[in-house]
């Protein structure tokens, strides 16, 4: 059996649990017996033997914890905090296989970004050889149409200023060849140029324009204070499908993905974003109840993730969850050991419940927040933030 760098201990715990008797579990892990009860867990222990048969091991990789059995393999979470009992337990409920390639995220976004860029450069390229007016309107829509896109849908503040600045001169570039009209027809080849250049200005534009607007019609019951305070907080996540990935979750289709963002829109300290979560201006920014209410769950106990990967944990992370009555007010993805209420407690807005981290299923340091009621996510509002809450709007605090 072997373990990495997260697991050395909660490995072996793991394995042993996963292994003795049924009568003994509780021995070994009292706290996941307690949240679950011992009927649900023998539900689970049962389906987890189902799929991977005899359990032979319990190693680390990348992904997470693996139970490794003789009929296949399943992915876990398991923290300790005392070396001896498993403090927390969560076991993926489909077979797990480990990807014959893995391409690390930033290497996918450099990807893409670069297929971007150089798109946007053949266009750019392409007005300064239009053989008539008409044809240098048309071109020079379509990049304006490349940009709408740049601007509105992939969110520019996340990546090096160095970058932002390259592809912003690209558009001066592209008004410099302005210069060649004097000398050229008016028509002369171009037509498909223009209709092409109009019609992704209006597909673009509409979509963006109402993706931005976009609401779902059932808000929470009264307006929130916002949870992090004194900062420009960028919304990374946030308004309609195409502009928000929690539209795909019922009950998070209203959340926003809050980061911090510094001068010229860097959302990390120094040259870059390659460091660990403290290079990231939000992590460790203090939080604040949204409201006032009673929390219903909360978990401090989760380690943060190295940015750009993601270790199989509970999706949530350290959270915390607010009752205030008439909906339920989440917050994730919190920092490690910096949660300072624990289930029952009232709060009030305002109160410190902890700092922003990156644990769960997070990719970089963010603050998640969304509402929902009966299962179904609403939309938010701050007291004194009007307009609509969406991605690349920057709110100021």
């Amino acid at each position: 059996m072997d373990s990495g760098r997260t697991g050395q201990s909660a490995a072996g715990i793991l394995y042993r649990f996963l292994t003795v008797e049924r009568a003994h579990r509780e021995a070994l892990a009292p706290r996941v017996v307690a949240a679950v009860g011992r009927e649900r867990l023998d539900q689970i222990m049962d389906g987890t033997r189902e799929r991977v048969g005899e359990i032979t091991g319990v190693r680390d990789n990348p992904d997470g914890l693996v139970i490794e059995g003789t009929k296949g393999r399943a992915l876990a979470f398991a923290t300790t905090s005392d070396g001896h009992v498993l403090d927390g337990l969560l076991i993926a409920p489909g077979a797990y296989r480990a990807p014959r390639l893995r391409i690390p995220l930033g290497a996918r976004a450099a990807l893409a970004w670069t297929v971007w860029v150089l798109l946007l450069a053949a266009r750019i390229d392409a007005c300064w050889q239009a053989p008539s007016r008409i044809a240098w309107c048309g071109r020079l829509l379509i990049v304006a149409a490349g940009y709408l896109i740049v601007e509105g849908w992939r969110t520019p503040a996340r990546l090096p200023w160095w970058i932002r600045r390259a592809v912003e001169a690209g558009a001066l570039v592209g008004l410099a060849s302005a210069c060649r009209l004097p000398g050229l027809p008016r028509s002369g080849g171009g037509d498909a140029d223009l209709f092409l250049g109009v019609a992704l200005i209006a597909v673009f534009g509409c979509f963006l324009v109402r993706a931005r607007r976009h609401r779902w019609g059932t808000a929470v019951s009264r307006p929130l204070t916002f949870p992090l305070q004194g900062g420009n907080w960028y919304i990374a996540q946030g308004g309609g499908r195409g502009l928000n990935h929690h539209t795909a979750f019922p009950e998070q289709r209203g959340a926003l993905d809050v980061i911090q963002v510094g001068p010229g829109g860097a959302r990390a300290r120094g040259a870059g974003t390659r460091g660990g979560s403290e290079s990231h201006l939000v992590y460790g920014q203090v939080l604040h109840a949204p409201c006032d209410g009673t929390v219903v769950s909360a978990a401090g106990h989760i380690d943060d993730q190295e940015p750009g990967t993601i270790r199989y944990q509970p999706p949530y992370g350290n959270h915390v969850f607010i009752d205030t009555g008439t909906e339920i007010v989440k917050l994730a993805h919190l920092r490690r050991g910096t949660v300072t209420v624990t289930t029952g407690d009232p709060v009030r807005a305002g109160q410190v419940l902890g700092e922003v981290g990156n644990s769960g299923n997070s990719t970089e340091p963010h603050l998640h927040i969304h509402a929902e009621r009966d299962g179904v996510g609403l939309d938010l509002e701050f007291t004194g933030i009007t307009g609509p809450l969406c991605r690349g709007r920057t709110v100021r605090t």
